[in-house]
């Protein structure tokens, strides 16, 4: 599991277009080595600028929130592993996550199962139509990873310490909803301050609004390290 603040820290580039996060990516210099990349700039040409920024040195965490049949899921990540990404999102249905992680062996690809979204609580998950409530739903997951041989799960803060408990040390437990003290939540429910995220068990922490809409991103990305930073030293 790594050890340092910039090693944890994934910038979601949540951006309308490809200049937009050339630019966050630029200006963030060396001081971020990690970036998410979800849907929206995805279908803005998002892929190739992906290859682009793993060939330049950066990781790369591709959301793309998998979820097929498992033959459909195996070749899109086949093919995934082959583009240089260090991880990859999909729904943390067991059959997928089995046909992916056969399909990812002898990469690096890290695999991490979706588990809940953090924008859902408990009557959008009841709207959704499942029997069990966000925590539960969330550590039934946990452990359907696990014995899959999944590389992580992707959780909200407030479930890590549980998480934690049922995948053990080794497993990435990444979690977006991370908001600094004081910062608008926007459309998350279930959110927590890196600090707390990191006690809580977290290995890596998602960061996209707080960052690329600030005023200063630099300032706001080195403000959210040195409190990571704290927080492992401690």
């Amino acid at each position: 599991m790594t050890e340092t603040a910039r090693d944890r820290l994934i910038v979601g580039l949540d951006l309308p277009t490809i200049a937009d996060a050339e630019k966050i990516v630029s200006t963030l210099g060396n001081d971020v080595s990690f970036y998410k990349i979800g849907y929206q700039l995805v279908f803005a040409g998002g892929l190739e600028f992906a290859r682009d920024l793993a060939k330049s040195g950066k990781n790369v965490f591709l959301d793309m929130k998998l979820l097929d049949i498992d033959n459909t899921v195996a070749k899109g990540v086949e093919n995934i592993a082959k583009m240089g990404m260090s991880m990859l999102t999909l729904h943390a249905y067991p059959k997928a996550m089995k046909a992916a992680v056969e399909a990812a062996k002898g990469s690096d690809l890290c695999l991490l199962g979706v588990t809940v979204l953090t924008s859902m609580d408990e009557q959008d998950v009841i709207d959704a139509g499942y029997e069990y409530d966000p925590h539960t739903l969330v550590l039934r997951r946990a452990e359907q990873a696990r014995a899959a041989g999944m590389g992580g799960i992707v959780c909200s803060a407030e479930e890590s310490a549980a998480v934690r408990k049922i995948i053990g040390p080794d497993m990435a437990l990444v979690t977006p909803g991370i908001r600094p003290a004081g910062a608008d939540k926007g459309d998350q429910k279930r959110v927590m301050t890196p600090s707390e995220a990191l006690k809580a068990g977290s290995s890596h922490l998602v960061v996209a609004r707080p960052i690329v809409a600030a005023a200063e991103p630099l300032a706001a990305a080195r403000a959210i390290l040195a409190e990571m930073n704290g927080a492992l030293a401690r």
